[in-house]
């Protein structure tokens, strides 16, 4: 089935990234028709692979608010009808546990800038959704992978920021925003996070250009 929906996933740069079982400890969400979802397969992708596809679909849909939230629902609820699931997002409220949910899927921990970090592609990742099932689904054993900032003495994500905005434990959003509003802050605002761009890891896939500008502007906002 795994293999199903990476097909189905694939023409939009989208792949499935873990999953797992709800035990019976889980505060498990419910399906629309009521009952509890019995298993969850993660949604999202790495470094430049949705920028084709979404800007094309922002292209035939212009003016569209929240444009990155409204394609991944528009992808990912066909998909979820397509398989006989229900698709959930992290924008839904009441929020679900996504970084815990993606923490289970794939192994991964928070990086000192707070943003989940894999070991191969870094920073530069993302979960656009997950996708509920009433059945129980078989997921591959979780790979053996270290945490690379364990090994990472020097933590330059922590040094390259412009204001100090992190610290390894807080980040200071509004100290973020503001600085971006400024004539030097136009750097990260064209560029990219600073901070994000220091971490070596994965570093190749970093988004680039019109990718980079467009999530900056968000986080602005």
């Amino acid at each position: 089935m795994l293999d199903t929906i990476a097909a189905a996933l694939e023409p939009h740069g989208l792949v499935p990234r873990g999953g797992f079982v709800f035990g019976a400890a889980d505060d498990t969400p419910v399906m629309p028709d009521g009952t509890r979802a019995r298993s969850v397969v993660l949604v999202g992708h790495f470094g430049l692979s949705i920028w084709p596809a979404f800007t094309a679909w922002r292209r035939d849909n212009p003016g569209v608010a929240n444009p990155l939230d409204t394609w991944s629902k528009q992808v990912l609820n066909a998909i979820a009808s397509e398989f006989g699931g229900y698709a959930v997002f992290p924008s839904d409220r009441p929020y679900l546990p996504f970084q815990q949910w993606a923490m289970r899927a794939e192994g991964l921990r928070p990086s000192p800038l707070g943003l989940l970090i894999h070991p191969q592609y870094g920073l530069w990742q993302a979960f656009r959704g997950a996708l509920l099932f009433p059945q129980s689904i078989a997921f591959a054993p979780l790979p053996e992978n270290g945490h690379p900032c364990d090994v990472c003495a020097s933590k330059p994500c922590l040094s390259a920021c412009p204001v100090d905005a992190f610290d390894g434990e807080t980040y200071a959003v509004a100290r973020c925003r503001d600085y971006l509003a400024t004539e030097p802050g136009q750097t990260c605002m064209e560029g990219g996070c600073l901070a994000r761009l220091a971490c070596p890891v994965g570093l190749q896939y970093a988004y680039l250009g019109d990718q980079q500008r467009f999530h900056m502007a968000f986080a602005r906002s």
